[in-house]
């Protein structure tokens, strides 16, 4: 008998197979079960963020950050009989001037002290003090507050135990919501490490070897105006409240593994998220029925999973009091997000290394509905649809092959030459099917983890958009620009690009002949190629918005694209101030 070695990924591809079933087979736990679990042996955040503009936290803080343009933060100090109503107690003028002269406003910087709390009523402990700087002046592709400094700055100066404030100089010009989303990414929800640190060693790094105990944290963020008064506006705080939830969810979906959020776990995130809200409908396509109904792009790539692939159509109505006349005459937005809860690279396997973080592959997806639901809550004068096409990746004796031909929702046959370039193929069906069927929708932005040519492309913080109108790049880099999501614009070529996925047997092939040549716009001109003709022949616009880089940061979820939906939707109160 012949004994030959096998390589890693062989044995990986027949340990994948081994765990393939039907996705008709039952679902052993529910997710209600799974949660359950979660919450007996495991350990859940419990930082939680309020951004309600009372001063009574004052006296319980133990640390206070202080963050704002170098020339703000000057302004502020300056301040001194304004000291024991924004800190709660009286520090050393000399204390702030020091700190704010140790720091510089061509850099994002902090500095901190341990302050005696001299001045309230009642005594308190020494209190950790912060000041972060953000730099006076940004280049032009950049946030005027350069927010992903913020989110360093405060993920890194929030230390130790107990109740934290922060306050924002957000002067008089920069809205809110923008903010809150920046500092809730310093803060992460998805948890899975283990509540009890019993070990063998007892004693060591600290450690005593008994249990600890879970203490709930709270973050409290307080926005200041130009003259250091606490903005006191409801419709912004409230605009600001709801852009942190939003980015949290979509930050703990990106972070949530994948043998938790399966496609059919997603879809009950959207369910538990509106089934209350009598705004939103819910609709989803399932399994067989997605062959049935001609999406071949979205089915093909899930079919070899243990779960079902679905299409999930959320469609939010604002009610008729937050209507005015102008409102009403609006056209609706569609958002469609690529959500591939796993990515193993279908047949054509990625490595090991290359498979590792592919939990992120369906960021586009988090992303737009984390925007979705914070637009929803804030009761959005506009008509929004969201499109999320969930599936999972995997590898199995239903997977789909290189060589194989499948039909897209659009009639388009499409031969695959690479069944790991699969998300441009489920969303490709979900663009087909909105621009078909939704006659009141004059705009589709689709979102995606969709290349890493994007990296290359625009980078690790800036999105790389293409779309087929030049207003509405200039529109989306504006978005961008004030929500902190920021985006660039690829280059828009499809006559010169198209001939890549040229196949002599199907209308196209799924992945391009050349990968040096401008491949991330090429993968977005495949999906606008599904585009309904008679949705372009009315004028309607389509954004493809590709966010590989800056959807993940030190293998967390950023949350990115709650804030360009935001703004792009118009949100009460998130984009402007009052």
């Amino acid at each position: 008998m012949m004994i030959t070695a096998l390589s890693s990924a062989t044995i990986m591809m027949l340990l994948l197979i081994s765990r393939a079933s039907a996705f008709t087979k039952p679902i052993a736990t529910s997710l209600h079960q799974i949660r359950h679990q979660s919450s007996q042996l495991f350990a859940s955040t419990t930082t939680n963020i309020s951004f309600d503009p009372s001063i009574d936290v004052r006296e319980k803080a133990t640390s206070t950050l202080v963050i704002g343009r170098h020339s703000t933060l000057k302004s502020l100090i300056e301040q001194q009989d304004s000291y024991v109503s924004l800190f709660g107690f009286r520090p050393h003028p000399d204390i702030l001037s020091s700190m704010h002269e140790s720091i510089s406003g061509n850099q994002a910087t902090s500095s901190h002290v341990i302050v005696p709390t001299v001045g309230p009523a009642i005594p308190r402990p020494p209190h950790r003090l912060t000041l972060c700087s953000l730099r006076n002046k940004v280049t032009r592709h950049n946030h005027p507050l350069s927010l992903h400094s913020m989110t360093d700055l405060v993920k890194s100066s929030v230390k130790g135990k107990g109740p934290v404030r922060i306050l924002v100089c957000v002067e008089d010009i920069y809205p809110l919501g923008p903010i809150a989303g920046a500092i809730s990414k310093a803060f992460p929800v998805f948890n899975r490490k283990t509540k009890s640190k019993k070990t063998d060693n007892a004693g060591e790094d600290g450690d005593n070897g008994e249990e600890e105990e879970e203490e709930e944290r709270m973050i409290h963020v307080t926005f200041l105006d130009s003259k250091g008064r606490v903005v006191k506006n409801e419709v912004e705080i409230n605009a600001a409240r709801e852009a942190a939830e939003g980015v949290r969810l979509a930050c703990r979906l990106v972070d949530t593994h994948p043998e938790e959020l399966t496609s059919t776990a997603f879809a009950q995130e959207c369910h538990d998220l509106f089934d209350e809200d009598d705004t939103v409908t819910i609709e989803e396509i399932v399994g067989e029925e997605l062959k049935q109904k001609g999406y071949g792009g979205i089915y093909n790539v899930g079919k070899g999973a243990t779960e079902p692939p679905r299409l999930v159509i959320m469609t939010y109505t604002p009610p008729k009091d937050v209507l005015t006349e102008e409102d009403e005459e609006q056209s609706a937005i569609t958002l469609v997000g690529k959500g591939i809860v796993y990515d193993t690279g279908g047949l054509a396997i990625k490595s090991r290394v290359g498979m590792c973080g592919m939990k992120h592959d369906m960021g586009g997806a988090a992303g737009v509905l984390g925007g979705f639901a914070a637009a929803v809550r804030l009761r959005t004068p506009r008509k929004i649809r969201l499109m999320l096409c969930l599936a999972e990746n995997a590898i199995g004796p239903e997977s789909v092959r290189n060589d194989d031909i499948i039909t897209q929702y659009s009639g388009k046959t499409v031969e695959i030459n690479n069944s790991d370039a699969e998300g441009r193929l489920v969303l490709s069906d979900a663009v087909a099917h909105a621009t078909q069927h939704f006659d009141d929708s004059d705009l589709v932005v689709d979102m995606a983890t969709l290349t890493g040519a994007q990296l290359v492309s625009t980078g690790k913080t800036h999105a790389a958009i293409l779309t087929n109108k030049e207003e509405l790049e200039h529109t989306a880099v504006k978005a961008g620009l004030a929500s902190g999501d920021l985006c660039y614009p690829l280059l828009y070529a499809p006559e010169l690009l198209n001939k890549e996925f040229n196949s002599k047997v199907a209308d196209m092939k799924n992945s391009v002949k050349d990968r040096s040549n401008a491949q991330c716009s090429c993968a977005g001109h495949f999906i606008e190629s599904h585009i309904d003709s008679k949705y372009i022949e009315r004028d309607g616009g389509w954004l493809h918005v590709d966010m590989a880089g800056p959807g993940t940061k030190a293998e967390r979820g950023t949350g990115y694209g709650v804030g360009l939906v935001l703004s792009l939707v118009g949100a009460p109160g998130f984009s402007s101030r009052s």
